[in-house]
C-alpha cells in the first residue's frame, strides 16, 4: 500500500527525533530474509535499546539531512533497513550478531561520531564491548578478592567440619574457684601460729623445713 504525504511526514519526523540523539546508525540489506526471522531480530534490536525500521530510502535521506549522518545518503541504495542507537556500539552490535547466524543479512555501511564506517568497520565497532558488558568485567574485578576470600573460608569450614569436634567449654564452676574459697584464701588464718619474733643478736634462727 503506497504511502500518502502525511504518512510520509510522520516518518521523517520520527527518523529524525531517532537520528538526533543517535550516536551510530547502520545500514544492512535484508533481501530474502523470511518474516519470523525478522521478527526476532526487532526483539532483539529492542532489547538492546536500538532502533530498527525498513525504510525507503528517500524518506531516510530527508530524515538524515542537516545531521551528522548526512554523509550516509550515498550509501542509501538497495533494499535496506537501518538500525539506529543512541550507544555507540548497540546498532552495530546488534546487526553484526544476527548476521552470523543469517548470511542474507548483509551490512553496508555505517556512521560512528560523524565517521563513516565501511563493512570492517561496523565489524570492528561491534566487537567492542559495550558499556553493560565493561561493567560486568569491572564488577568481576572488583569481587575477585571477596571471592577468593569466601573460597578460602569455605575450605577452611569444610575441613573444620571434616575433623574431630572441637573440645567443649569447662564448666564454669570447674574453672571458677567457688566465690567462698576465694574469701577463704585472702582471710588471714585464725588458727595459725603468730610469726616468730626475730632473733635477738647472736642467736641463730631456726630453719624452717621447706614445704612438700
Amino acid at each position: 500500500m503506497p504511502l500518502n504525504v502525511q504518512d510520509k511526514k510522520a516518518i521523517v519526523a520520527d527518523v529524525g527525533a531517532q537520528l538526533a540523539g543517535a550516536q551510530t546508525v547502520v545500514l544492512a540489506e535484508y533481501r530474502g530474509i523470511p518474516v519470523e526471522q525478522l521478527t526476532k531480530l526487532r526483539a532483539s534490536a529492542r532489547d538492546q535499546g536500538v532502533y530498527l525500521r525498513v525504510l525507503k530510502n528517500t524518506l531516510a535521506r530527508r530524515a538524515a539531512q542537516g545531521t551528522q549522518f548526512e554523509p550516509l545518503a550515498d550509501s542509501m541504495v538497495g533494499p535496506l533497513i537501518y538500525g539506529i542507537s543512541a550507544d555507540p556500539i548497540a546498532s552495530a552490535k546488534v546487526l553484526q550478531n544476527f548476521a552470523k547466524n543469517q548470511d542474507k543479512l548483509v551490512i553496508t555501511a555505517g556512521l560512528y561520531n560523524g565517521k563513516l564506517l565501511d563493512v570492517a568497520g561496523v565489524k570492528a565497532l561491534a566487537t567492542i564491548p559495550s558499556r553493560n558488558e565493561l561493567l560486568s568485567q569491572l564488577l568481576g574485578v572488583m569481587l575477585a578478592p571477596v571471592s577468593a576470600m569466601a573460597r578460602v573460608l569455605g575450605a577452611v569450614a569444610a575441613q573444620k567440619a571434616a575433623g574431630a569436634p572441637a573440645p567443649a567449654a569447662a564448666p564454669v564452676a570447674e574453672v571458677a574457684a567457688p566465690a567462698e574459697v576465694v574469701a577463704e584464701a585472702a582471710a588471714p588464718d585464725a588458727s595459725a601460729e603468730p610469726a616468730a619474733a626475730a632473733p635477738e643478736a647472736g642467736t641463730e634462727a631456726k630453719e624452717t623445713p621447706a614445704a612438700e
